[in-house]
């Protein structure tokens, strides 16, 4: 059931409006607020508005696109388009399409469909949409935005209507573009440098160093014959089985608190942060669980493997507990944000004991004193670069 004519409120006034995005909806710091406001000071404004969305194209490793979709009396949603959107038939021959492409408006009274239109102008009709306005969002960058706008009044849009949206995009444009570009900031560096490293360079820890002390639970894996197996598999092959083994990893370490901090070469050094002392236990547990889980886990991707005649992917990891200093080292405009200190050297000596002694699991007495879970004593080793000889430890499992 359509609204009744707007024609009495159609000289709406949308300069409050934009004087509020200016001034106090910019500041809000959050694109999906921004919408979920601007559309209700519309509509208090008089505007014959339904629904809007606003779809930025980003920079992420599975999104094409996110956006923000807002209805009448209803709540604000996030939509995020994978890789590969641009494919199909939601985008091909839609109007989303044809202003990216173009640069030019599109509008349709929805009353006149045919089978020709797009099946998103039929869905919106099909919600008692009556009238549909797609504008381009002109950025400084990059491919251009589309925001919609659609009515259930009965008599749609008018002409006055929609040149005042086209000043609504041309004010909101600035703004999108601001938190789209900090969001793809945030995105890259949680992709290169992950999530702990990315916020504190965000932060401001950027000058050559800057750095902090960090005790953590430090977790260290390192592939079995990476040598030999580069030697032998072609580039692809090593890459994809690189990607599959860091997967497994990365699948075992993040539910459990686990972060990597680092690919190195074919090792991968990660850390279960600690905030307190009383949290070191459960860091101790965690990383152990993570250890046997990311071995549980490659057991069956081997089991696939051989099945492909694929070399199977062989690990071993050290866990240790201490403090380390984390920041930036380099040149004065080429920086690498790393760790530094003995304990990272210990971790990673562990997992090398861990050829030697023919278990995938080797810890520090450091870390069995902390971890909850009962381990078992390998004796006294020698780690090369030590002086003194260390007890080890190995789990049970």
């Amino acid at each position: 059931m359509t609204t009744p004519s707007h024609r009495g409120v159609a000289d709406w006034q949308l300069e409050p409006v934009l004087d509020w995005l200016v001034r106090e909806g910019r500041l809000l710091g959050d694109l999906r607020l921004v919408v979920d406001q601007l559309c209700s000071r519309l509509c208090a404004a008089g505007a014959p508005l339904w629904r809007f969305y606003v779809g930025l194209q980003t920079l992420h490793p599975q999104l094409r696109a996110m956006g923000y979709v807002w209805v009448r009396n209803g709540v604000t949603q996030e939509i995020t388009r994978r890789h590969g959107i641009e494919f199909t038939s939601a985008f091909i021959g839609s109007p989303i399409q044809y202003v990216r492409e173009s640069g030019r408006l599109l509008r349709r009274r929805l009353e006149a469909l045919t089978e020709d239109d797009h099946v998103v102008l039929h869905e919106v009709r099909a919600e008692n949409g009556t009238d549909y306005l797609a504008l381009p969002m002109r950025l400084s960058r990059g491919e251009t935005p589309v925001a919609t706008f659609a009515t259930d009044f009965a008599d749609g849009f008018s002409d006055a209507d929609i040149a005042k949206f086209q000043r609504l995009i041309d004010h909101l444009a600035p703004i999108a573009e601001a938190q789209l570009m900090y969001r793809i900031s945030v995105t890259l560096m949680e992709t290169y440098l992950g999530g702990h490293t990315g916020q504190r360079i965000l932060d401001g820890l950027i000058r050559r160093g800057d750095g902090e002390t960090i005790r953590a639970v430090l977790w260290f894996a390192d592939m079995r014959n990476f040598t030999g197996l580069s030697e032998t598999l072609p580039a692809e092959r090593m890459l994809a089985m690189l990607n599959e083994y860091f997967e497994v990893l990365d699948a075992a370490l993040r539910p459990r608190g686990g972060e990597i901090l680092s690919f190195i070469g074919d090792g991968v050094l990660a850390i279960f942060p600690v905030a307190d002392a009383m949290f070191l236990p459960q860091a101790c547990s965690g990383a152990v669980d993570a250890a046997l889980d990311a071995l549980a886990r490659m057991q069956a991707v081997n089991d696939k493997r051989r099945t492909k005649n694929e070399p199977e992917i062989r690990f071993g990891a050290g866990l240790h507990v201490g403090s380390f200093t984390y920041g930036n080292i380099g040149t004065e405009d080429r920086l690498d944000f790393t760790v530094i200190g003995a304990a990272v050297n210990r971790c990673a000596r562990l997992e090398s004991l861990s050829k030697t002694l023919g278990v995938p699991i080797v810890t520090s007495a450091e870390f069995n004193a902390n971890c909850p879970r009962k381990l078992r004593s390998l004796g006294f080793q020698k780690l090369r670069g030590v002086d003194a000889t260390q007890e080890v430890f190995t789990t049970t499992a």
